[in-house]
């Protein structure tokens, strides 16, 4: 018999699991936060409470059951369930309504980025430009030098102009000795859907972000869509009639939460996982950045995940699913995120919303260099976005060349 609100309830514990006992408990008793951690009251005794705490590897109770089973006992399964509910309810950090989150400026560092932005943009693509080294020649006519069609090409997709526009701006950077020939817009197209220029655009963003490698430490993981011209078909069987999509693309980033520089990305169909590209990203980054932390949403939670990202020396920092327990067999990270997670869910929000970051990667790229994709043809089309990538990290590294006076040298040689 247990009196509790001068109500009588009888129940038998005899027959129930430590779960079971643990949802009674937390429908008839309160859990009280301490400082020290969590009172949970005794269901045999009214006058007794026993002390969940969380040592930041696993949680740990001072009752008879835990200590001498040293298993979960009731206690730590009502306090997670106590707190799996209490984050469900809560879900994110909320901002205070009627007050806008607002954060500090350099505005004398951003306009001088700002106003001066082209003319460093058009130095650095050349310097960048140098180090694709030029086919060797066989037979046949000569062809253009591969850094004067790689520059015309990054440079189109920078302004954003058609190719027949765009060639005023090629004679400029003529002009200013950037280039050493002006092709014709039709060799620009025909250069944007060979498929050998996929390898090297990946390369030069990879070393587009080489200047921000002492600068970058804590990562966040995403992937957004771009529209194509491109329309997929299947038939209908149900209305007897054929139909058509529009074709996507998908692109897979990691990028650094401070500058937004972006040090690996992948290009795949839209209805493409993003969970299977999160290997790819951290293997990219780990060979220039030290990653200390990585950030991503539960689309990418999963034990293989974890483990990936805990070998290449990082924290994941990824949220669990409503239905996920700590339990993971032989899988150590697993279970010690799982308890940061639930019993220190405010210090581990606070590392997680860093994520928000990478959708700030995804709006600088689509609100200056467009969300659509105008080439025709799916290798152009991979190429283009690839562009959209590099010209945003040689953005990125403009503006802290104004803020942080960091050393710009993309020219490797």
């Amino acid at each position: 018999m247990i009196k509790v609100n001068n109500q009588t309830q009888t129940q038998s514990w005899k027959y129930m699991t430590r779960e079971d006992r643990a949802k009674e408990l937390i429908k008839v008793y309160d859990i009280v936060e301490t400082k020290k951690g969590w009172k949970v009251p005794s269901q045999t005794d009214s006058k007794l409470s026993y002390l969940v705490q969380f040592d930041g590897h696993e949680p740990q109770c001072n009752c008879p059951d835990c200590k001498m089973n040293n298993n979960k006992c009731k206690h730590i399964f009502a306090v997670e369930f106590y707190l799996r509910k209490a984050i469900n309810e809560k879900g994110e950090l909320e901002e205070v309504k009627g007050v806008r989150v607002t954060y500090a400026q350099n505005w004398t560092a951003y306009n001088k980025a700002q106003t001066n932005e082209k003319l460093v943009f058009l130095k650095l693509l050349k310097d960048l430009c140098l180090n694709v080294e030029q086919p060797e020649y066989k037979f046949g006519r000569p062809t253009l030098p591969f850094s004067d069609m790689l520059f015309g090409s990054i440079m189109k997709v920078y302004t954003g102009f058609s190719l027949r526009r765009f060639m005023s701006d090629m004679q400029i950077a003529r002009e200013m000795g950037l280039i050493e020939v002006v092709p014709s817009y039709s060799s620009i197209s025909n250069f944007m859907n060979r498929e050998e220029v996929k390898p090297i655009l990946d390369t030069l963003i990879k070393t587009s972000a080489l200047p921000l490698s002492e600068v970058e430490t804590a990562f966040a993981m995403d992937s957004s869509g771009f529209s194509t011209s491109r329309f997929a078909r299947w038939f209908d069987y149900k209305w007897g009639k054929e139909r058509k999509f529009k074709v996507w693309l998908k692109a897979h980033i990691n990028s650094g939460v401070k500058t937004n520089i972006i040090t690996a990305v992948n290009i795949t169909e839209g209805t493409s996982s993003d969970s299977n590209e999160l290997k790819s990203l951290i293997e990219q980054t780990a060979k220039n950045f030290n990653i200390a932390e990585q950030s991503a949403d539960k689309a990418y939670s999963s034990k293989k995940n974890l483990e990936t990202i805990y070998e290449s020396g990082a924290i994941p920092f990824i949220p669990f699913k409503k239905n996920v327990t700590g339990r993971r067999g032989g899988n150590a990270i697993w279970k010690k995120m799982y308890h940061y997670f639930m019993y220190k869910n405010d210090e581990f929000m606070k590392h997680y919303n860093l994520r928000s970051n990478v959708e700030t990667c995804f709006y600088m790229i689509k609100s200056k260099f467009g969300d659509s994709i105008r080439s025709k043809k799916e290798t152009a089309q991979v190429n283009e976005l690839l562009i959209k990538v590099l010209c945003h990290n040689i953005v990125c590294v403009i503006h802290e060349v104004c803020e942080l006076g960091i050393k710009a040298e993309f020219n490797l040689e």
